[in-house]
């Protein structure tokens, strides 16, 4: 998901504040993509690391460590591990999706193929348990090694839950949970166990992260039916790729005997027609289920500024509270 397009920036403030620790995290990102064996390893990788990104995740663990008052060097070593992993979720998911484009470029498994597009993310998630051992801290291990596990739990469920009528809001949470906020909810954590902090401190940080996540991944469902083509994102392709998303599991829940008949068609089925695009908008409208997806947008990130609370006063802490009002502001 993008965060180029609302006017206010938040990220780059964040960004800014984090330049010369985020500089090194670079360095060792590069450093540790290479191969001396197999240069088709850092060929795919750096594909997808030149495509831009905002590094997010990354910032997250930087940021928690910083605001936290830790001075030594192993959150950029956590840092670069949480990018590994997000960027070798990214390179299974697009061939677990025949994705052909990310941030609007060719995807690696188009460019090269599938085969290698799987092994690299295998590589990648050596290399990021790899660093993640440098920091001598077996939590960091568990914390990291447990966010793998669920994210990976998280695609699966995902997998066979995705186009099945039967669907809840809570295994839709729980695919998001795993698939999206594992990874920001470890991100933070980890910052705030490599300062040293106390296990409430620790807890708010985590809890950031986990509804920082969810509400992020709310915002990207719902701006595939209520976004612009200006946001990087094809309007629809949820529906095209017969994905239940919050706004559709509300209409289906809500739909009556012809509603329900025209899901079964073009969700569990898949035979879709012209038109069923506008259709299937017209009934999330008729509904309100994109207002209520927003509204539910909206009290994740409320939980999410919340969870700061403990944290003490840093020049960072405004930066994460601005963050999560900003995701769901770029919704109309």
């Amino acid at each position: 998901m993008s965060l180029d397009h609302a006017a206010s920036k938040p990220h780059d403030r964040l960004a800014a504040a984090l330049s010369d620790e985020m500089d090194a995290v670079n360095v060792l990102i590069t450093d540790r993509m290479a191969s001396k064996h197999a240069p088709r390893i850092p060929e795919v990788t750096a594909h997808l690391v030149g495509a831009g990104g905002k590094r997010l995740r990354p910032m997250l663990t930087l940021a928690a460590a910083k605001m936290c008052g830790y001075s030594g060097p192993y959150h950029v070593h956590l840092a670069a591990t949480v990018e590994f992993i997000h960027t070798a979720t990214l390179l299974h998911d697009d061939v677990v999706d025949e994705s052909a484009q990310r941030r609007g470029r060719p995807t690696a498994n188009l460019l090269w193929d599938n085969t290698s597009s799987v092994l690299v993310g295998d590589y990648l998630f050596a290399r990021s348990f790899q660093l993640m051992v440098e920091t001598g801290s077996l939590r960091v291990l568990d914390i990291l090694a447990n966010a793998s596990a669920t994210i990976a739990e998280g695609e699966v469920l995902q997998l066979t839950a995705a186009s099945d009528l039967a669907t809840t809001e809570a295994i839709y949470l729980q695919i998001v949970r795993g698939k999206t906020a594992a990874l920001f909810s470890a991100a933070m954590e980890v910052g705030g166990v490599i300062a040293g902090q106390d296990a409430a401190l620790v807890e708010a940080l985590y809890d950031y992260g986990d509804a920082l996540g969810i509400g992020f991944q709310i915002v990207d469902d719902l701006l595939d039916y209520a976004g612009t083509d200006a946001i990087g994102k094809n309007i629809g392709d949820d529906f095209r790729e017969r994905k239940l998303t919050l706004p559709v599991i509300k209409a289906v829940a809500l739909a009556d005997v012809e509603e329900r008949a025209f899901w079964v068609r073009t969700i569990e089925k898949g035979r879709q027609e012209d038109g069923d695009l506008d259709a299937a908008l017209g009934l999330l409208v008729k509904h309100g289920t994109l207002d209520a997806t927003k509204s539910e947008a909206l009290a994740w990130m409320e939980k999410a500024k919340a969870a700061l609370a403990p944290l003490p006063d840093h020049p960072i802490k405004p930066m994460l509270l601005d963050l999560a009002g900003y995701v769901v502001a770029r919704v109309k």
